[in-house]
């Protein structure tokens, strides 16, 4: 059998979840858990279960707390309505990531890829999970960002580029120029690098939306929505720009 945990703070949510899982005859949920302090104290004083089902956004802090308070080898499958905390969902052990509300199919396909990942004699080598990761990275497809006291979705093929200005990172959209809790980096690593691309240090630019290129005396790019600055691609840029471009 494989022992589960469900950790949710919403109680339909788990049920739903829970039930779900009682389709599967070889998995068996131990234990349902619906905070950050309800979690450290059980993977504290209980034996940790080879698969983790656990929500993001719990009402006293994030899941992520409990498991950098108690480190765990257990796989994690991540469930949440918002896909902003893959990258670090990713850092976590994590083998999945599934939207709400999650369908039939998607549980199943990620218990499948759970399967794969271990070996046949049920060890888990932490190298070897962190190199299939990389190899079946989750790009990210939707950004929370926030308006004064509201919240608001953004579809990241709606971005036309993101620029870093003052140690903070922007987004633009043909609407208007939003803020994110993004490095540069992060999102460099985890946006479709088919449709971005990193210029240099300042921008990531949404080949959907290049107007025109300027090959003299530099490369610069146009994009139909961008902030004043001009973008320019740094020189040893230029050749994988070019190969992005056609590839």
């Amino acid at each position: 059998m494989i022992k589960t945990v469900i950790i949710e703070d919403e109680k339909p949510a788990s049920r739903k979840l829970e039930r779900m899982l009682n389709e599967f005859p070889e998995i068996e949920v131990v234990a349902k858990i619906e905070s950050v302090e309800e979690g450290v104290k059980w993977f504290s004083e209980n034996e940790h279960p080879q698969l983790i089902f656990s929500d993001i956004v719990l009402g006293d802090g994030l899941s992520f707390d409990i498991f950098e308070k108690v480190p765990t080898k257990g796989f994690i499958i991540y469930t949440t309505a918002f896909d902003q905390y893959t990258l670090k969902a990713f850092k976590l052990n994590s083998i999945d990531y599934l939207l709400k509300p999650i369908l039939d199919e998607d549980l199943a396909g990620a218990i499948e890829k759970f399967k794969s990942f271990l070996p046949s004699d049920s060890s888990v080598n932490s190298q070897e999970i962190k190199q299939l990761i990389k190899k079946d990275k989750t790009t990210l497809s939707r950004i929370l960002v926030k308006i004064g006291y509201n919240l608001k979705i953004v579809q990241t093929h709606e971005v036309s580029c993101f620029f870093s200005e003052n140690k903070i990172v922007y987004l633009q959209t043909q609407e208007r120029t939003y803020p994110s809790d993004f490095t540069l980096d992060e999102l460099d690593d985890i946006l479709d690098e088919k449709k971005f691309f990193r210029v240099n240090r300042q921008f990531i630019i949404n080949s959907d939306y290049i107007k025109n290129i300027h090959t003299s005396p530099y490369y610069k790019v146009d994009l139909e929505f961008q902030p004043q600055e001009e973008i320019t691609v740094s020189r040893d840029r230029v050749k994988d720009f070019k190969d992005w471009l056609v590839g």
